[in-house]
């Protein structure tokens, strides 16, 4: 079974494999925020528990095993987070750090009775795909809204990189996961786009269209 502090690290080292193939020590320093000795003594222990393969001056890479684990990591989080939002109220904008917490309780048992109380969602209120009991996900082909092309219409189905800032920038404009928008242009300075949707019209930066995920409607 591991340590918190494992599976925190185990999770760090998937999302940041979700990025790259090149995960190192220096990455996963940043992203915890810990130093790279803290780090290192860590790695290690992580590979001799079978949950990572590395070797100095190579990339961190996550084993079956170490895969398996982050996967049932990020099912709690994400079942949790959608129990928040759907039987408890709270905005999607509220739910990360709580299920920080909650993510840590080793009951399978909670977590399958949170599922079924929800009807067995496949994705969180981020549109982020929530594994099965096995670790498994369900695959997902979509587009960032910066790829689509002028006179698109499409329907926001989940976010890259969810913040809160960029959560509650999208509260701000009455923009959520089914909201359909209509690509009006797109600048070739700054590669920022011009929507319309539910008769409005809004300038999207291109570091917030590339974190909206869509399907085009036919």
């Amino acid at each position: 079974m591991a340590t918190i502090t494992e599976e925190n690290y185990l999770k760090a080292i998937f999302h940041l494999s979700q990025k790259t193939d090149q995960v190192s020590i220096s990455d996963l320093s940043k992203s915890l925020e810990v130093s790279k000795p803290t780090v290192n003594s860590m790695v290690k222990n992580l590979k001799a528990h079978g949950y990572i393969s590395y070797e100095k001056y190579k990339p961190i890479a996550l084993t079956k095993v170490g895969l398996k684990v982050a996967a049932l990591i990020l099912r709690k989080h994400r079942l949790t987070e959608m129990y928040l939002v759907e039987k408890m109220g709270f905005g999607w904008e509220e739910v990360h750090e709580i299920a920080e917490q909650v993510e840590h309780i080793e009951s399978p048992a909670f977590f399958d009775r949170m599922d079924e109380l929800m009807g067995y969602p496949t994705v969180d209120p981020h549109g982020s795909p929530i594994p099965d009991k096995k670790g498994e996900f369900l695959s997902q082909n979509k587009k960032k809204l910066n790829d689509c092309g002028i006179g698109s219409e499409v329907i926001i189905t989940a976010l890259r990189m969810s913040s809160k800032g960029l959560l509650e920038f999208l509260d701000s404009r009455g923009i959520a996961l089914g909201s359909r928008l209509k690509i009006l242009s797109k600048s070739t300075f700054d590669n920022s786009v011009m929507i319309s949707y539910e008769g409005k019209k809004e300038s999207l930066s291109d570091k917030v269209s590339e974190r909206l995920l869509v399907e085009e409607v036919s």
